[in-house]
């Protein structure tokens, strides 16, 4: 042991047996002067306020079995004090004497000493940590460095007060409650988090805290040791994953522009700021495509406000949302554009005169938050290379000014915002110009007729489902018929608005045809499958529905055939609606399926009501409560076709459907009999002439004569055909409708075609001659046979009338008047015997 220790000997009775040299020079004792004399004369404690007369002496300590250590401090023989770490260990000699080996080293000399001095220092002065020493008050006795500089606070303002005096930010109230926990129960307290304001940041601060009881060498409470950490940078760290965790959740959950704009001023408000203000560029939310780069000052001029959000309840915008936001060229949020970099502002006068002055609005509008925005934070809005906007983010709490972690959080927030705003883009102009074509390929006015009245609404699908396929027309139709057609091409998008224009083209080729209902599903059907073929599995379209049917105003009858589709609804003249019954057909597609036509008598004054399946499903609704509250819609009293139309639209589209849908009304017509003159025609020769003179009489009867010259040509024509390459029966029938139409028909499936004739030919002209004087002329068949038909305006035009007289009039040159040309079905020309009546 080096000399600074002393060693000594003592036995029961506290009298010294051994002196070592150590000790006579650590203790001023030399050995002669200690042996033989009590312990307690060489080693004697200093008496103080820590050692009171109860304290147990060396003495007492000398006769404990177990032995003693501890700090203790004892005079020297010349008076000093000194400090000296003792060690008291028992010993047994070969008699039955007890003894006690002393080991006594000053305090100020060992290793261990000057690690507690370094403990000490590094505690107070360097630890990363705050604590406090706290009496059984709760009153702070020793505060270190980190505390006061995490506190903003210096030391003596901590000393002998209460905690909730010096820091009345923090939640003192848990603090209190924790501290006296532990000094009550003795168990250490870990890991409990708080949150509040300090003097030292402006902003929320975030801590964890550590609590232990000091105590006594007899086990009583002398304190506390309360140790603070400082987690606000984890804790800000956290909020900012979060802040960008939820961003990805809430914004692009739809490719809508205003929304996805007003999800990024939601998000960034409380959790970035506290106000943010929106602005697209107006191209941006038309959907068109913006310059790339950076924007010009002419470009930054059309921003339009898109989102705003404001912690301050009933706060709005500097303008209202979707007007222009007129910001002068030299603003901040202008230069940011044309920059193309983010801005920060830490420090902003609302009250600045230069920005009154250069923006007033918007200034006042700074001005009337609640303390007034005094930090600021412009981020442009640019996705792809293309700014589409920018963000302006403002903090009016009382609240320190956003850093520069702030405005990296900002640009991150807004760039993945601005991925979201320019997918919204792209979806709008693809949706913008499916959409367009769309309604090119829809009727936009529906055409003259009198068969029925029509009226019709088309519902276009949410911006999510996208662009249907879903179509309507109304086609007429030869002897005044009329066809009603509604249709859905399964899928949405491009492909669907081009299908469904391809088969609204079909349709209309096959009307013209005259053909039924059944064989127009039958073709369609055919047609659905070529394009699956032709285009395998990128068009999107397996299949389509279709609903078609051809009214008869003459007998009133109604012919349906639908191929998938939803039953049509009939609404009485007394106003009560029931679903037709009809087959219903497999969908369009499925290839190899008859389709069945329905005829049905309909009373005039009845509503047709022909619609998608768009109208009637929806996520709230399924097919038979939409068709209840259709009918209820339809049962409901109205005059007008428009009304009924909205009171059906009102009633169902406020389920608001991710289809589009097609709503098709048509209230019928009846053409009595005044208006219609039909005659059988006998299969012989001799009854042409008959026949223009019953025509002739009933053109008289209408008041036409002014047709007559034009309607005997025609008469003659259709009729001398008929007779000779023809079956019976024959029938002749006229119509006034619209137009004047005259019809002849047999029982042969043959018709005759137009041909052009030379000049030297004597033959060959009939139907050219029709075709010049008819408006319209054309065959339908039927399964009696077929029927040719001829529509001529009830008041025939000058220039066309006179042109066509003078053609026909040039024939004379050619030939014999009294013999005309008629065509029979393999295109050669024949001579009749001349009639009665020249023509």
């Amino acid at each position: 042991m080096g000399t600074s220790t002393a060693v000594a000997v003592a036995d029961g009775a506290g009298v010294v047996r051994g002196w070592s040299e150590g000790a006579a020079k650590l203790l001023g004792h030399s050995i002669p002067e200690a042996l033989g004399r009590p312990l307690s004369d060489l080693i004697r404690p200093v008496e103080s306020a820590a050692h009171q007369a109860d304290t147990p002496d060396l003495a007492a300590r000398l006769g404990s079995p177990q032995g003693w250590e501890g700090r203790q401090t004892v005079r020297h023989r010349d008076g000093h004090h000194l400090d000296l770490e003792i060690k008291i260990l028992p010993l047994q000699d070969s008699g039955d004497c007890s003894l006690r080996l002393v080991l006594a080293s000053d305090a100020t000399r060992t290793w261990w000493s000057s690690a507690s001095r370094s403990l000490l220092e590094g505690i107070t002065h360097t630890a990363p940590v705050g604590m406090i020493m706290l009496d059984t008050e709760l009153r702070p006795t020793w505060v270190n460095d980190a505390m006061e500089h995490l506190c903003g606070i210096p030391r003596e303002r901590f000393l002998g007060r209460r905690l909730g005096d010096v820091l009345p930010g923090l939640d003192i109230e848990h603090t209190e409650a924790e501290i006296r926990q532990v000094l009550e129960t003795g168990r250490p307290s870990m890991g409990c988090e708080y949150f509040g304001h300090v003097l030292s940041d402006p902003d929320q601060v975030s801590y964890s805290t550590s609590c232990f009881r000091l105590e006594s060498e007899d086990g009583e409470p002398l304190g506390a040791c309360y140790i603070v950490l400082s987690t606000t940078e984890h804790y800000r760290a956290r909020e900012k994953l979060t802040l960008l965790n939820e961003a990805r959740k809430r914004m692009g959950s739809t490719l809508d522009i205003p929304r996805t704009a007003q999800e990024l001023a939601d998000v960034a408000v409380p959790g970035l700021a506290d106000h943010v203000t929106v602005d697209l560029l107006d191209s941006v939310l038309r959907g068109e495509e913006p310059p790339p780069g950076p924007t010009d000052a002419t470009t930054a001029a059309s921003l339009r406000c898109a989102g705003h959000r404001s912690l301050r309840r009933g706060a709005s915008p500097p303008v209202p949302l979707g007007q222009p936001c007129g910001y002068p060229s030299s603003s901040p949020i202008a230069r940011a554009l044309i920059d193309g970099a983010a801005a920060l502002i830490p420090a902003l006068d609302p009250m600045d005169r230069h920005l009154a002055a250069e923006d007033p609005a918007r200034s006042a509008h700074l001005r009337d938050l609640d303390f007034g925005t005094h930090s600021l934070m412009i981020v442009p809005i640019c996705a792809r290379g293309t700014t589409l906007g920018a963000v302006t983010i403002g903090r009016w709490q009382p609240k320190g000014p956003f850093q520069p972690d702030d405005l990296v959080l900002a640009e991150e927030l807004v760039g993945h915002a601005a991925v979201c705003i320019d997918n919204a883009r792209r979806y709008t102009h693809e949706h913008a110009a499916a959409l367009a074509l769309q309604r090119s390929l829809l009727p936009r006015e529906l055409p003259e007729q009198s068969a029925v009245d029509a009226a019709y609404r088309y519902l276009p699908a949410d911006m999510e489902a996208g662009v249907g396929g879903d179509w309507f027309d109304v086609i007429p139709l030869s002897g005044a018929r009329v066809a009603l057609v509604v249709g859905d091409v399964v899928g949405h998008g491009m492909h669907a608005a081009a299908t469904m224009g391809r088969f609204r083209a079909a349709v209309q080729t096959l009307a013209d045809i005259d053909l039924a209902p059944d064989e127009v599903l039958a073709h369609l059907d055919d047609m659905v499958s070529r394009i699956a073929e032709e285009a395998g599995d990128e068009s999107g379209v397996t299949g389509a529905t279709c609903l078609y049917a051809v009214y008869d105003p003459v007998s009133r009858l109604c012919t349906l055939a639908r191929a998938g589709h939803p039953s049509p609804v009939l609404v009485a003249p007394s106003g009560a609606a029931r679903l037709m019954d009809l087959p219903s057909g497999p969908p369009l597609g499925l290839g190899g399926l008859p389709f069945e036509s329905t005829q049905m008598t309909v009373p005039e004054g009845s509503i047709l009501v022909l619609y998608t399946d768009g109208l009637i499903h929806s996520p709230s609704l399924d097919a038979d409560q939409g068709v209840q509250q259709l009918l209820d819609a339809l049962s409901a009293p109205q005059t007008q076709l428009e009304d009924v139309c909205d009171a059906a639209v009102g009633k169902l589209w406020a389920n608001r459907p991710g289809d589009d849908a097609a709503l098709l009304l048509a209230r019928t017509h009846a053409l009595g009999e005044d208006n219609v003159a039909s005659w059988d025609i006998p299969k012989d020769s001799v009854a042409v002439a008959p026949a223009r003179t019953e025509a002739d009489r009933q053109l008289a009867a209408w008041g036409l004569e002014d047709l007559a010259f034009t309607t005997e040509l025609v008469v003659s024509e259709l009729v001398t055909n008929a007779i000779r390459y023809a079956s019976e029966p024959i029938r002749l029938r006229m119509i006034r409708d619209r137009t004047l139409i005259c019809e002849v028909s047999d029982g042969s499936s043959t018709s005759p075609h137009l041909r052009h004739a030379r000049t030297t030919d004597e033959g060959g002209r009939g139907l050219f001659l029709i075709a010049q004087f008819a408006q319209r002329w054309g065959t339908r068949y039927d399964r009696n046979g077929k029927t040719i038909w001829s529509e001529q305006p009830l008041q025939p035009t000058g220039p066309a009338y006179d042109s066509s007289f003078d053609a026909f009039a040039d024939l004379d040159a050619l030939g014999d008047l009294g013999a005309h040309d008629v065509e029979d079905p393999s295109g050669e020309s024949r001579r009749k015997p001349a009639e009665t009546r020249p023509i």
